[in-house]
């Protein structure tokens, strides 16, 4: 890992698993991370999709622990960026714009392909795969 400061898209959040490493990391200031309320929002309402049986309120309860204990982690006042930005898929754009507000060197995700080089180099961020983010 040598970024210090990750957006962690939601497709990285999701997965229960996935999310305590990288909690854990975060928390013991292995690295920075960061988040929005849209990400949040995402890998919430794509887990209560497929496992319409989850509870919203305890998801929402491991969105305001994670919000807590990780430091500086949410990205708030990026909204105004998202029809600036242009993407292959329009709907991540809002991943980007947390990014560039988050001050983050890099996206961490499972999507590479929806973060083109060329879309990202102009505000000196990578998109790179959790595995390869993971690899010390």
């Amino acid at each position: 890992m040598s970024h210090d400061t990750a957006l962690l898209d939601a497709n990285v959040l999701y997965p229960a698993p996935l999310r305590d490493v990288f909690l854990q990391l975060a928390v013991t200031d292995i690295f920075k991370a960061k988040w929005s309320a849209g990400i949040h929002r995402e890998w919430m309402e794509a887990l209560l999709r497929n496992e319409p049986e989850r509870d919203r309120v305890a998801l929402e309860r491991t969105r305001d622990l994670m919000d807590r204990a990780t430091r500086d982690s949410l990205v708030t006042g990026y909204e105004p960026l998202i029809p600036a930005l242009s993407l292959p898929d329009p709907d991540d754009r809002h991943v980007l714009a947390a990014a560039i507000v988050g001050r983050c060197d890099v996206i961490v995700t499972q999507n590479l392909k929806d973060f083109p080089e060329t879309a990202l180099a102009p505000f000196h961020l990578e998109a790179q795969h959790l595995d390869a983010f993971l690899v010390i």
